[in-house]
């Protein structure tokens, strides 16, 4: 089952009066464990910053104030390609996936409306799971912000000082399995999406070596009673022969 992980930074809340995206990120889940696979881009949004949406995310110091030179570390959208540059690229990229969004409508609402201003197919209703209605049903009068679910679930969020759409979702993925009840929540037994049908071995989908190996469990302790139980057993041991 393969899902998409993604969140938005735009200019402002109505796509309808002008708003538009300035930042995708995006990351790829296959049977809920991230695989390694993500989608990052800022976008130029060919209209200036409003000063609220700058205090956000801090994107586009260059379009607030052409007379401000944008500080170190701060990202400038002028040099960024346009929505219609990156579409297909970012379609490819998410495919006929399943999204989880945090607050879905808001961000669905965005992409459909530069979808369609690129005269591309529109993201279907029901395209995407929305992890805050998910965590207003489980946890009803509780604070539901992508913060507060951290809190929550003792998810380290320290370097989340401004929004970013590929941190945001690389958060989120972390918030969407604790809510759904952990990286396996349905222990393994399926090799399908029933409802999709789509397949386990989705070619899509490479498994990737860990960047470190994990350390032995084991005591030196219990290694050596293992060596002295195979010693025992002689040279027709099973360990010994492998």
């Amino acid at each position: 089952m393969r899902e998409i992980v993604l969140d938005t930074e735009t200019t402002g809340f109505e796509p309808e009066q002008g708003d538009r995206i300035v930042e995708i990120g995006a990351l790829e889940l296959f049977n809920h464990v991230p695989t390694g696979r993500t989608y990052h881009q800022y976008i130029n949004p060919e209209r200036g910053m409003p000063d609220e949406a700058f205090g956000v995310h801090g994107i586009g110091p260059d379009l607030l104030s052409p007379a401000r030179p944008a500080n170190p570390g701060e990202i400038t959208l002028k040099d960024k390609p346009v929505f219609a540059k990156i579409v297909d690229e970012f379609r490819d990229f998410i495919g006929d996936s399943r999204l989880v969004i945090h607050n879905a409508a808001f961000d669905v609402k965005f992409l459909n409306a530069e979808l369609r201003w690129t005269n591309r197919p529109l993201l279907p209703k029901g395209c995407a799971i929305d992890t805050l209605e998910i965590a207003r049903r489980r946890f009803p009068g509780s604070p539901a912000s992508l913060d507060a679910l951290c809190r929550r679930f003792s998810i380290d969020n320290t370097a989340r000082t401004l929004h970013g759409a590929l941190l945001d979702s690389e958060i989120l993925a972390e918030v969407y399995l604790e809510l759904i009840g952990g990286k396996q929540p349905d222990f393994g037994l399926s090799n399908s999406d029933k409802t999709s049908g789509q397949s386990s071995s989705d070619p899509l989908w490479r498994p990737r070596p860990r960047p470190q190996a994990l350390a032995s469990r084991l005591s030196e302790k219990e290694k050596a009673a293992h060596a002295a139980f195979v010693e025992k057993l002689g040279q027709e041991a099973l360990w010994i022969k492998s």
